[in-house]
């Protein structure tokens, strides 16, 4: 008796069905109209599930800051890789893309009224404590 007939028979059917099942599935099961392939071809614009971005507020905190107080944010760098940033009333202050920062302590003098920079200079803690940036800014 043979069985090779019947039995590649067995695997087709059950292969069509298995697949049948993860398509299913994976488009959203019968009667939906497949979903998911229509996600595909939406605009993100007419999309409802969609979540709106969070809003950034002045030097991208997110709150805004309470009336006449000044928005302020400073980060850290890291290393050597990243400079430090200061941030005031959406204006940077100091950031290795002014080339005003340097390693140790980067110190910002600001008009407290206006939010003015005043001047900018980097102490360099592992030289010795000297300042090493000059960058007098009117």
């Amino acid at each position: 008796m043979r069985l090779a007939g019947p039995l590649r028979i067995v695997a087709l059917v059950v292969t069509v069905g298995l697949t049948w099942i993860i398509v299913s599935i994976l488009l959203g099961g019968p009667g939906s109209g497949f979903p998911r392939i229509q996600q595909l071809f939406n605009s993100p614009e007419s999309s409802v599930t969609a979540e709106p971005r969070a809003r950034k507020y002045k030097c991208g905190l997110p709150q805004p800051c309470p009336e006449e107080h000044l928005a302020f944010r400073m980060v850290s760098g890291a290393a050597n890789v990243i400079g430090p940033k200061i941030c005031l009333e959406d204006k940077m202050l100091m950031s290795s893309v002014k080339d005003n920062v340097g390693r140790g302590l980067n110190i910002a003098l600001v008009n407290g009224v206006s939010g003015e920079l005043i001047e900018a200079r980097a102490f360099d803690m592992w030289a010795g404590g000297e300042w090493v940036k000059d960058s007098y800014l009117h």
